[in-house]
C-alpha cells in the first residue's frame, strides 16, 4: 500500500502551476495574432515524416451549472444556439484542414466541455461525422468524449460508438446527498451504475470516473464510502481531483459557501485515505491525480517512459501535434501555443470573417523550449537524465539549473527527489509534489515574472 506523509504534504502545499504547458497560460499573450498561427500551420505542415495530430473539440454547452466546476463552459438550453456553434466548429475545421498535410493522420481525438453530450444524438452523429470524413485516423487512434449521465440516454452512447469512439470519460465527484445538493450536482448512484454497464455492453474499450475532494461537507469517513463504491464500479482509470476553491476566476464559485468547506487538515485526511484505498485496490498511482488499471495504457507508458502531458491531462501521445477546436480550447505544436476566443461572440465573428479564431497564443524562445522539456520529463518519467537534456540542448545542466538545484536540498532531505550519478528521481512520495518540483526548473518563477494566482498543489 502507498503511504501518504500528511504533514509532508502540509508543509508543501502552496499555490502552484498545474503545468498542462510551459509556458502556462497566464504567459500567453495577445500580440500572437491568426496571422502567426497560420504560419506555424504552414511551416509544421512542410516535408515527409510529420507528427500524427491530436484533435481536441470544446464543446461548452451544459444543461446546468454545477457550482464547483472550473471550466470555461455556458449553460443554455437553446438548441438553436447549439446547432449554430457546431455548424461554425465545422467552419474552424475546414480552416484547419485545408492547409494540414494530406498525410498526417489522428493518433487522438478528444471532445471535451462543457458537456459534449448536451448536444442530442443526431447533432453527435453528425459531427463525428464530419469530423470522420475529414480526417483519417490510425487503426489504433485513442478517440474519448466527456459524458454527463444526468441528461444522457442510451442512444447518445450509441451516436458516439457509431462515430468511432472508443473511450468515455464521466464526472461523478461525491455520490453523498448533501455534497450533491450543495455543488447543484444531483447524480445518484444507480444512475451512474446504469451508464457504467451500457458502456461496457457497446463495447468502449475504456471508462474514466473522476472524483473531487474538497467539496462542500466533505470529510473522511463520508467520502470513504464514495472511494469504496467507485472501486466496486472497477473503471479502468480514476481522476481524483482537488477542487480549486477560485471565485475571483470563477465567479460561480462564490455561490459555495468558504464555511462549508472541509478544514485543510480534513482535506488532506479525505486525499490519504482516497489514494491508500485506491492503491491497495490495485489501481497504478500515475502521478498528481490520475490513477489506473496495471494494465492500461497510461500505467504502460509510465512504466515506458512514454507518458504524456497536456491540456487534457495524462496521455499515452507524446509527440503528436495539438489541433484544438471551438471557443476557448488551446492547441500545441512546434515552437507556439494558440488560444481561441473564450467569448462565442468573438468566436463565430472571426469565423464570419474566414479567418482562424485566435485569441491569444505565445511562441516559445530557446529557454522555453529547453525548461518545457525539463518540466514535461519531471511531470511524466518522474526522473530527468543530466546528460541527456545537455547534448540535446547543448548546456551544462548544473549551471544552467543552479538555482533550482540548489533549492531542491530541503526536498532531498525531505525524500521527495533523490540525485545522484547525474539524474533526478521523483519518489512515490514526491509524485504527489511533483508541480512543487517542477515550479524549481520554472524560469518564470526563478526570474519573478510569474505574478498569476494559481490553485493550491495538494
Amino acid at each position: 500500500m502507498f503511504k501518504i506523509d500528511v504533514e509532508l504534504i502540509k508543509k508543501y502545499d502552496k499555490p502552484g502551476p498545474r503545468y498542462t504547458s510551459y509556458p502556462t497560460a497566464p504567459h500567453f499573450n495577445e500580440s500572437f495574432t491568426h496571422e502567426n498561427y497560420l504560419d506555424e500551420i504552414v511551416k509544421t505542415n512542410q516535408g515527409n515524416n510529420l507528427p500524427d495530430l491530436s484533435l481536441y473539440f470544446h464543446l461548452p454547452f451544459c444543461d446546468t451549472l454545477c457550482y464547483f466546476c472550473g471550466c470555461n463552459m455556458i449553460v443554455t438550453r437553446n438548441r438553436d444556439r447549439i446547432k449554430n456553434y457546431v455548424k461554425y466548429l465545422k467552419l474552424e475545421i475546414d480552416l484547419i484542414r485545408s492547409h494540414l498535410s494530406s498525410e498526417r493522420k489522428i493518433a487522438q481525438l478528444h471532445w471535451g466541455g462543457g458537456t459534449p453530450t448536451h448536444l442530442n444524438p443526431d447533432e453527435i452523429t453528425d459531427l463525428s461525422s464530419y469530423i470522420n470524413t475529414h480526417f483519417e485516423f490510425n487503426p489504433d487512434a485513442e478517440t474519448g468524449c466527456e459524458i454527463d449521465p444526468r441528461e444522457l440516454t442510451r442512444e447518445h452512447l450509441a451516436a458516439l460508438r457509431n462515430g468511432g469512439f472508443n473511450r468515455i470519460s464521466m464526472g461523478v465527484q461525491d455520490f453523498n446527498e448533501k455534497v450533491q445538493k450543495a455543488v447543484n450536482r444531483t447524480q445518484p448512484e444507480d444512475m451512474t451504475r446504469q451508464v457504467v454497464d451500457w458502456v461496457r455492453e457497446m463495447g468502449f474499450e475504456s471508462i474514466n470516473l473522476d472524483i473531487m475532494y474538497g467539496l462542500p461537507y466533505q470529510s473522511a469517513e463520508a467520502f470513504e464510502k464514495t472511494v469504496d463504491t467507485i472501486i466496486d464500479i472497477d473503471p479502468d482509470r480514476i481522476a481524483l481531483f482537488n477542487f480549486a476553491y477560485v471565485p475571483w476566476l470563477k465567479k460561480h464559485q462564490a455561490l459555495i459557501k468558504p464555511e462549508d468547506l472541509p478544514t485543510a487538515e480534513e482535506k488532506l485526511n479525505i486525499l490519504k485515505m482516497s489514494i491508500e484505498k485506491l492503491t491497495d485496490a490495485g489501481y497504478v498511482f500515475i502521478g498528481m491525480d490520475h490513477f489506473a488499471k496495471p494494465d492500461d495504457e497510461l500505467a504502460v507508458a509510465l512504466r515506458e517512459k512514454k507518458l504524456y502531458r497536456n491540456f487534457q491531462g495524462y496521455s499515452t501521445h507524446a509527440g503528436t501535434d495539438l489541433y484544438a477546436m471551438g471557443a476557448t480550447s488551446i492547441g500545441q505544436f512546434g515552437r507556439i501555443y494558440a488560444q481561441n476566443f473564450k467569448k462565442e461572440k468573438k468566436y463565430l465573428a472571426s469565423l464570419d470573417k474566414n479567418i482562424l479564431p485566435t485569441a491569444r497564443g505565445y511562441y516559445l524562445n530557446d529557454d522555453d523550449l529547453l525548461r518545457r522539456r525539463v518540466i514535461t520529463k519531471l511531470m511524466c518519467d518522474f526522473e530527468l537524465d543530466f546528460k541527456s537534456i545537455e547534448n540535446e540542448f547543448d548546456i551544462d545542466f548544473e549551471t544552467y539549473f543552479d538555482w533550482g538545484l540548489g533549492n531542491l536540498k530541503e526536498m532531498i532531505a525531505d525524500d521527495l527527489v533523490v540525485i545522484e550519478n547525474r539524474s533526478l528521481k521523483v519518489t512515490p512520495m514526491g509524485r504527489m509534489l511533483v508541480r512543487n518540483i517542477a515550479i524549481n526548473f520554472d524560469g518564470y518563477i526563478e526570474r519573478q515574472e510569474d505574478n498569476a494566482r494559481y490553485s493550491r498543489t495538494v
